[in-house]
Order: structure tokens, then sequence, then C-alpha cells
């Protein structure tokens, strides 16, 4: 059995290559609040509490544009409404937690922290501090965000555009799919929902964002009833 401590390390060594596009990411957020008129406190406040690259931006642009504060809440909701499903599969593995540790966990749940944390519980379903894990890699993740949205608002206006540090944000999710491509479902589900999300893509709310991985985990299912 590996310790608390072991574990908690496990979870910042896997979330670390990660950190090529998050922090670039994050000065990209910051930066762009700046532009948008917005002040580096209000900017970095945001950071903290809604914590997410792109509902961080899409909030900063709804507002800039004229939104009601109801309709940028409600879309970085409808954003962050995929988190729904991350509870989904993890909750299997800390259902023995308190509601207050759930929580408070909830809060470091990211798509990179996911990903890697979800890899780690499937291999080791008999460890008894699996949420350390989740601790260490969601811990690193907040901790390298928050100083990149810093670096973002004291700097990022002076970062040249032909740097292409816009292209981190798509970079940052192609890092977590690109090692399950070599499986032949996988590559079919991320098809699926990569279709789902184009031909939804005028949903209202952006609600494309949860539609497409409902519909790849219908396609999910399906493969794998095949396969039994």
């Amino acid at each position: 059995m590996l310790s608390k401590k072991q574990i908690f390390n496990k979870g910042i060594l896997a979330v670390a290559p990660h950190m090529f596009s998050v922090i670039p990411f994050g000065i990209v957020c910051g930066a762009i609040g700046i532009e948008l008129g917005f002040s580096p406190v209000l900017v970095y406040a945001m950071s903290i509490i809604i914590f997410g690259g792109a509902s961080q931006i899409v909030f900063l642009q709804l507002l800039s544009g004229g939104a009601s504060a109801l309709i940028a809440v409600t879309s970085v909701g409808v954003i962050n409404s995929r988190h729904l499903l991350y509870g989904a599969v993890l909750s299997e593995y800390l259902e023995k937690l308190s509601f207050v540790k759930k929580l408070l966990i909830s809060y470091l749940v990211v798509d990179q922290g996911f990903a890697e944390s979800n890899k780690f519980f499937q291999k080791n379903r008999n460890e008894t501090h699996l949420h350390y894990h989740l601790l260490g890699s969601g811990g690193t993740l907040w901790v390298c965000w928050q100083i990149s949205t810093l670096a973002g608002i004291i700097l990022g206006s002076f970062v040249p555009e032909e740097l292409g540090l816009k292209f981190a944000v798509p970079l940052t999710f192609i890092a977590i799919v690109v090692q399950d491509i070599k499986k032949l479902d996988h590559v079919i589900v991320m098809i699926t929902c990569g279709l789902s999300s184009l031909l939804f893509f005028d949903a209202p709310f952006k609600s494309y964002i949860i539609i497409s991985p409902i519909i790849a985990l219908f396609v999910a299912a399906l493969v794998l009833r095949l396969k039994k």
C-alpha cells in the first residue's frame, strides 16, 4: 500500500507534463482579461473563483460584449457542466469521504487533473488514500494556474501575438487525449464527440459542450457492448 505522501507526489508528477500547455493558457487568460478592459483585481479574483480556462475566457468575453451577469454566469455553468460527468466517474472512488472533503476536492478537479487521476484510480483501486492523488494533481494545477494568470495580467500585454500563445487553449486539451489515440475504440469515441460538437455548435448557451460528450458516452457504451 502506498502512503498518503507517495500518492500525493504521484499526482504532482502525473500532471507535470501538462504544465507546458497550462502555463501559456493561464498567461493568455490573464492577458485577455486586461485587453478587454477589466481591472487586474477582477481578472485575478475570477481566476480563483472560477478556476477554469475556457469558462473564464467566455465569462470575460460575454461581460465585455454587454451580456447580463445572469447570461454570463449561466454560460459558465453550461461550459463547466462537463464536471458533472467527472464527478459521476470519480464518485465510486471517493464514496467513503465526507461531504465536506468531497466538496473541497471538487474545487480542484479540472480536465488535466481528472484525466491523470482517473487513470491512476483505475490501476490502483485497492489503495485507501486515492483522493490524495487528486489533491496532488489538482493542487499543482491550481498553483500553476494562479501564477500563470498573474503573469498574464502583468506581462500579457507585452507578449507579441507572433508567439501564438492563444494556441495553448486547444493544445492543453489535445495533450489530455493524445495518449489514447492508440486504441481504436477510443478514437471512435473521440471522433464522435468532435463531430457532435461541430453539429451542435450553434446550440443555445453553448450547450454543445455537454451535448457532444453525452452522445459520445452512448457511443462508448455501444462499442463496449459490441466488444463483449
